[in-house]
């Protein structure tokens, strides 16, 4: 995950660019998965569009998504993913997946 908050913000929490905030860039459509996910789970806990601001938060967040979609926790597909979706080309996604590499 820190790997991941190097590339995509530099570590600064307030980040924006575009739709995407906080330290690890999180979309509104992320936030409104990461609810279905836990509405699914039966849980009570919701997050907000500004908790993509909270690190720890934001980290839950990538958690949840990863527990979900990537259950054996396979660290190619947790980075490819977080950067190209559910569906993520290799080729899109490479340059990504190498510079997130580089810092682990």
């Amino acid at each position: 995950m820190n790997a991941i908050i190097q590339v995509e913000s530099g570590g600064r929490s307030k980040a924006k660019n575009g739709n995407q905030c906080g330290a690890m860039q999180i979309t509104p459509i992320l936030v409104k998965e990461c609810n279905n996910i836990l509405k699914e789970r039966k849980s009570k806990k919701r997050f907000t569009l500004s908790d993509r601001f909270d690190v720890k938060k934001s980290k839950e967040m990538f958690l949840l998504i990863q527990s979900y979609h990537n259950p054996k926790n396979d660290i190619e597909k947790a980075i490819r993913s977080w950067n190209g979706g559910q569906q993520y080309s290799v080729k899109r996604t490479q340059r990504y997946f190498e510079k997130v590499m580089s810092y682990l």
